[in-house]
Order: C-alpha cells, then sequence, then structure tokens
C-alpha cells in the first residue's frame, strides 16, 4: 500500500478522525446533559444547523427541538473545490439530511418567510406559524450573481464562464464543481492548439463563504496546464487590496506567485458587469492617488479615486457577492449597514443577538469580522449551544469564541497552506509553519476532513 493509498484508508475512518481531532485546535468540551427547558426552533439545516441541532440534542435531557428547513439534501460544500480539481464527484458530497435529524425533532420542511422576533415567532412559506421561546439562526448567506449586470445563472457553464459556487441545496444540485472541471479542461484544450487563453479569477468585495476559494480555482487551473507543460494569461481581479490579510500567509502567496509567473493581479477590481456575448467583463476599479504635501504631517494627502476599467477575456471564473438573503435580512434581526448589513447581529464572542436575548446565531448568517467557513461553524457549536443553555437555565453566558477560522488554501495540485486564524491573528492547531505549503495538509484536506465532517462535525462530536 503507497502512502497516498494508506492516507485515503485512515481518511475513511471515523476512529483515525477522533485521534486526529486530538491534534487539531481546541475547542470547548461537550456540555453535559442539562435539565434546561424550553421550546427551541432552529432555522436552516446547513453545517451550522446541523451542528446546532446535534449538540443542543445531546445536551438537553428533554429536548424540544425543531428544525425549519427545506433541503432534503445536504452539501459538503469544501468538497466541490475538489470536484472543480477533478477529485470528487457529486456523489463524493452529497447525503441525505435525514440522516442527521434525529426522529423526535420535528421537521419543518419549509422555509421561514418572516422572522416576528418580537412576538417570538416565525412564520413560514406556506404560511405556518412557528412559536419559540429560544431561537437559533443558521440561514447561511447566499450567491447574489443577478448583482453582476449582464450576467444570468443560465449563462453559468457557457461562453467560457464558470463559477465554484453554484449549488441548490434545496433542489440538491452543486454544479459548480463539475462546470469549473470542464472549465479546466476547456482551457487546456485551447492551450494545446498552441492559443494562449485570456483567463480572469474574481473576487467580489463582499464577505464570502471560504474568502481562499478565488485563489484555489486560480492556482489549481494553472497548475492543471502546468503538469502538461502548458499555460495561459492568467489576471486575478479582487476587490480586495491583497492577496491575503495576514502578512505571512500574504508573503507566502506572492511567492507561489511567482513560482507560476504568468498571473496578474489587479487588486481593487471589483466586478460589476459582463458582455457576454462579446466576452468582455467591466470592473469598478478603486486606487488612491497623492495628492498635496501637508507640511505640517509631512506627508502627502491620498486622495481616494475610482474608475471603470475593461477587460477582455477568453475565460472567466465567477466569485458572485454574497450577503444575507430572504427574510433574515429584512427583518429586525438582522444588522442595519455596513458589509454585513442583513446579516444576523450577534454578539462577536457569545453569537448571542445583541438586542433580542433568546436568539442565537451560528454559521455565515452571524455578522462577526472574520469567518465563513465550515472550520468556523464548528467552533461556533460549542460556544453558541454553551450560551444558549445557560441562557435557559437563567446563569451568565460564559462561552467565549476567538474568532477561529481556517483556510486551505490550495496552491497547487498536491501542496495546501494551512491557515488558521482568529481575531488576534495567526492560531495554528499543529506546530509547523502554517505558512509553508505542505503535502500533509493536501492529504488532510482530501482524504481526512469529508470523514471527520460526515462522521463528527455533523453528530456533534467535534
Amino acid at each position: 500500500m503507497n502512502r497516498r493509498q494508506a492516507l485515503k484508508t485512515i481518511g475513511l475512518s471515523p476512529v483515525a478522525a477522533t485521534m486526529l481531532l486530538g491534534t487539531s485546535s481546541a475547542v470547548t468540551p461537550a456540555i453535559a446533559s442539562s435539565d434546561a427547558k424550553g421550546k427551541i426552533v432552529i432555522v436552516g439545516a446547513g453545517t451550522g444547523g446541523i451542528i446546532a441541532l446535534a449538540r443542543l440534542h445531546s445536551a438537553l435531557k428533554n429536548p424540544d427541538i425543531t428544525i425549519i428547513a427545506p433541503n432534503e439534501t445536504h452539501i459538503y460544500q469544501p468538497g466541490q473545490v475538489f470536484m472543480a480539481a477533478g477529485l470528487f464527484e457529486l456523489e463524493d458530497i452529497v447525503k441525505d439530511n435525514k440522516d442527521f435529524i434525529p426522529d423526535d425533532v420535528e421537521w419543518i420542511k419549509d422555509a421561514v418567510s418572516d422572522f416576528d422576533a418580537d412576538n417570538n415567532r416565525v412564520i413560514t412559506r406556506s404560511g405556518k406559524e412557528v412559536k419559540y421561546d429560544y431561537l437559533v439562526v443558521a440561514t447561511g448567506i447566499g450567491y447574489n450573481y443577478e448583482d453582476i449586470e449582464g450576467l444570468t445563472i443560465d449563462e453559468i457553464g457557457k461562453n467560457g464562464i464558470s463559477s465554484v459556487y453554484l449549488n441548490d441545496p434545496e433542489k440538491g444540485t452543486a454544479d459548480g464543481g463539475s462546470i469549473t472541471w470542464d472549465w479546466f479542461n476547456d482551457i487546456k484544450a485551447d492551450a494545446k492548439a498552441g492559443k494562449n487563453p485570456r483567463v480572469i479569477c474574481t473576487q467580489p468585495g463582499t464577505p464570502i463563504k471560504c474568502g481562499g476559494a478565488p485563489q484555489k480555482i486560480l492556482y489549481l487551473c494553472d497548475d492543471h496546464l502546468r503538469k502538461d507543460g502548458l499555460s495561459a494569461d492568467f489576471t486575478f481581479a479582487t476587490a480586495k487590496g491583497k492577496l491575503f490579510g495576514l502578512p505571512e500567509i500574504e508573503a507566502s502567496l506572492q511567492e507561489v506567485q511567482k513560482g507560476y509567473g504568468n498571473i496578474t493581479n489587479k487588486f481593487g477590481h471589483d466586478l460589476k458587469s459582463i458582455d457576454v456575448k462579446n466576452k468582455t467583463a467591466v470592473f469598478k476599479h478603486k486606487y488612491e492617488v497623492q495628492g498635496e504635501y501637508d507640511e505640517d504631517l509631512e506627508e502627502h494627502d491620498m486622495i481616494d479615486k475610482e474608475a471603470e476599467v475593461t477587460m477582455e477575456y477568453d475565460y472567466i471564473h465567477i466569485v458572485p457577492p454574497m450577503g444575507a438573503k430572504g427574510a433574515i435580512s429584512r427583518s429586525k434581526l438582522g444588522w442595519l449597514t455596513g458589509t454585513a448589513k442583513g446579516c444576523l447581529e450577534v454578539d462577536r464572542y457569545t453569537l448571542q443577538h445583541r438586542r433580542y436575548k433568546n436568539v442565537f446565531g451560528i454559521g455565515d448568517v452571524c455578522a462577526i469580522p472574520i469567518g465563513k467557513t465550515g472550520g468556523t461553524a464548528r467552533h461556533h457549536g460549542p460556544v453558541m449551544v454553551g450560551n444558549l443553555i445557560s441562557a435557559m437555565e437563567g446563569k451568565e453566558l460564559t462561552e467565549k469564541f476567538d474568532g477561529y477560522t481556517v483556510c486551505p488554501l490550495k496552491t497547487e495540485y498536491g501542496k495546501i497552506i494551512l491557515a488558521e486564524f482568529n481575531y488576534d491573528g495567526l492560531a495554528p492547531s499543529f506546530p509547523l509553519d502554517p505558512a509553508v505549503p505542505r503535502y500533509t495538509w493536501w492529504a488532510f484536506d482530501l482524504y481526512m476532513l469529508k470523514p471527520m465532517y460526515w462522521n463528527l462535525m455533523m453528530r456533534g462530536l467535534m
């Protein structure tokens, strides 16, 4: 058995995953059984909702839990990038949600159309009123493809356009990964034919699910070509001002790009419109120019500027703007201003709503400074559940979320930078330099995280 086969075998074992958990980042221990009473309603059955359900169900002696979610299919969303790389198929990343919802939990297979927090109730799409004593919001964030002028969902997968994010759990579809794998191979075919494809990978200005995903697609596609001695002209057009917020990771990614030698970064470029027929994309470019010299401060004034920049392309991978959608964004529970507008207004440490004290959040819907990943939801779980039960018992909320998130940046086939960080900066779980791309993290991500997700995270065991 070679190293690849051995790692895959280990990765399929929940026991091995448990052993690995012993060396991974610490989380709050499971809560002892509680006699707390109260009607709990969980809205959402993605990663956050199922984690909350599993932990609450095991922590309460007499749980009275209702979960409201229309999706019968559960998607392991990190697997879509591996689909894009040609390493997973759709059946590798989907399961039935019924496998994670206990029989004594009422499951209303519907969506919430109205959050009435003043009256402790929600209204479903079909008009059903559901009362609660405590509410857990786990509705995630949605994709706003419609905010890009000239783009429709139907265009993704055609005319050189792809998006790895394209999925619909309610319909049980996750087309983005397979579409992007086809996109990889279309680019390769053009490169083999002697063309020099112009490829743009975009990243919007809004918070997104897994902030490193746009670069993962960039590097994996480039490496897919490189393995056959081929190349293309890649542009990374990002609304951000740098590759990564942490200087150690930023420096490492700059070295990764130097190794490819065919990537041009366009910082401060946010995709606003696209001409599908003529293959041009228009970006809003924000930048600064030097103004007059201030003798008192002994420095130049910096003046904010904005312009439209048009780029031609042969292929474009689009990461759409994202944000809270639907009922939560229209409700009194949502944040009122800024880039987090519409997302759940929770305390960044306790995950309790700042105004409605019987409401808690978990996962991407939470308006906190960092962390829209499955790893973040995993760390939300024990904190949110611990504080919710304390609230039910009339006790002080003592659990604190430290901002933990993790971004496994795939820099090529077989190597990953495992960027773990929290509100204070880098927070590695292992005694290894987190800025160094390693095969170890690739094997961990490809073979081990998925069984850990299904067998431990979704069971509330980690």
